[in-house]
């Protein structure tokens, strides 16, 4: 037993210290996912201490420290995204125009499209964006296009297939490969009944994979190129899509201070997407990001639709005239400079 529980600590220490690192190797980024199941195991593995152990050994009270450490860095990542933190997009007080959007990584082997239609009939977005969608998605999801008569669509069959559908009108679409050419991403500008209009930028970077050795550079890369894009401007704007990244990982925490967006996750929960079929080892992998014009009316994880990620809705008000009540991210006085070397690397 003592062997168990001190193989378990050295564990649980290594994968909290490894995220420290910066690279993009993905035996590192790795551990940037499973904060909340490292810090419940090092919790399990503090009680086998406390059961079975004699608390006055030196070596026992070093591993309760460690575990109290592990428990403290691990809580202190995920705290913000808790409803016990303060909310970084608030809540709408003077409802203006609104704009619902969808969002759902349909799993390009899942053939339950049937069950993906209800649920967009039942919620009735003005948007929706769908990705690792293929030709097969295409099809069966045709009968939306009289609903939704403005439309980017590229499928493909490597699993980055992008579908947007939207009843708004959309003014200038652009398909856009960022960092590889099989790889894209939408950027449009979407046009609201009064006539206003909001940049909206749907991505789905690649993730960094341990079966196929595969790091986290070129999606890193992807998501610091478009906070790049966005630092500075002052135009309304959402960002949406499977990041493949966690919302208290480094790269998206400089992504929010680079672009200014705020996460209407922050201060209501964790609204884990991934995997839909694994209760106890989920991670919220599906974002919707926005600026200071919009508050958010309400945020929903959607029903399981057999993909291994669950949908996630949200309306949001058009109050340009309350923007300044928001916070945005304070950027830090070295993060333009590593989101460049995080662009170079994937570049060279």
């Amino acid at each position: 037993m003592r062997f168990v529980l001190g193989a378990l600590t050295v564990f649980v220490t290594v994968a909290t210290a490894l995220p420290f690192f910066k690279g993009g190797a993905w035996w590192i980024r790795i551990f940037d996912f499973p904060r909340a199941q490292i810090a419940l195991l090092a919790l399990l593995t503090l009680a086998g201490y406390l059961l079975t152990t004699n608390l006055r050994a030196v070596s026992t009270l070093g591993a309760v420290v460690l575990l109290l450490l592990v428990m403290g860095v691990q809580a202190f990542r995920i705290f913000p995204y808790t409803p016990l933190a303060a909310t970084q997009s608030l809540p709408t007080e003077r409802p203006g125009e609104s704009c619902t959007l969808l969002i759902a990584n349909v799993l390009m082997t899942n053939r339950n499209a049937d069950r993906l239609i209800n649920l967009i009939n039942h919620h009735n977005p003005d948007l929706l964006l769908l990705v690792e969608t293929d030709t097969w998605w295409r099809d069966a999801l045709h009968t939306l296009e009289a609903r939704y008569p403005h439309r980017v669509l590229h499928p493909l069959d490597n699993t980055y297939g992008m579908l947007l559908y939207s009843r708004l009108p959309l003014h200038e679409p652009e398909l856009r490969f960022l960092i590889e050419d099989d790889v894209p991403s939408i950027k449009t500008q979407v046009v609201l009944p009064s006539g206003a209009m909001f940049q909206l930028v749907g991505l789905h970077p690649r993730p960094p994979r341990p079966d196929k050795q595969q790091d986290s550079t070129n999606r890193d890369a992807e998501i610091a190129l478009v906070g790049k894009e966005l630092e500075g401007r002052s135009e309304p704007t959402i960002v949406a899509g499977d990041l493949n990244d966690v919302a208290w990982s480094a790269t998206t925490r400089l992504f929010q201070r680079l672009s200014g967006l705020l996460d209407p996750r922050k201060g209501r929960g964790l609204y884990s997407t991934f995997h839909a079929d694994y209760p106890f080892w989920r991670y919220p992998l599906d974002h919707v990001f926005h600026s200071q014009h919009f508050r958010v009316v309400r945020l929903a994880r959607l029903p399981h639709f057999g993909s291994d990620h669950f949908p996630i809705f949200i309306e949001l008000s058009y109050e340009p005239a309350q923007q300044r009540e928001q916070e945005p991210p304070e950027p830090e006085p070295d993060d333009e400079e590593e989101a460049d070397d995080i662009i170079e690397e994937a570049e060279s």
